[in-house]
């Protein structure tokens, strides 16, 4: 029985600067990490190209929580921050759980020989993969 093609599913690692951005498959399997985009010089602009570019059906973005589940000042930026990407870019957002992506995308670039530079400009975009991967296998669930 042959898979059903989808529109991608964009995911977003929303810091206070940087944004990490990655992309599923039209599959809905496999998730990329696309690029960290950097909002102070023109990150917005350009996250707005890359979800023109990838024309994503949804885009997921990670909600940061304390180890306890709860929400604190950081979680409440990231829902403004998924407000207005909602309103600017027309396209549905969840939410789906980051808890300890960002330190499991360290340790990955730390395991395939990154320098720390590369490990800098790559973390946030290995982290959406992360929290895109993991909602991709809850929602086949």
């Amino acid at each position: 029985m042959a898979r059903q093609l989808h529109r991608r599913i964009l995911a977003l690692d929303a810091g206070g600067r940087r944004i990490g951005v990655a992309v599923s498959d039209e599959l809905h399997m496999i998730a990329t990490p696309v690029e960290t985009v950097d909002l102070q010089r023109g990150g917005w602009k350009r996250l707005l190209q890359l979800v023109e570019q990838y024309d994503p059906e949804l885009i997921v973005v990670g909600l940061p929580t304390g180890l306890s589940g709860r929400e604190g000042p950081q979680a409440q930026a990231t829902r403004r921050f998924a407000e207005k990407v909602r309103d600017e870019t027309g396209r549905p957002t969840r939410f789906h759980d980051e808890r300890l992506t960002s330190f499991m995308a360290e340790q990955a670039l730390i395991e395939a020989g990154r320098k720390p530079k590369q490990r800098k400009s790559q973390i946030d975009a290995v982290a959406a993969a992360l929290i895109l991967q993991s909602y991709l296998d809850t929602s086949r669930s």
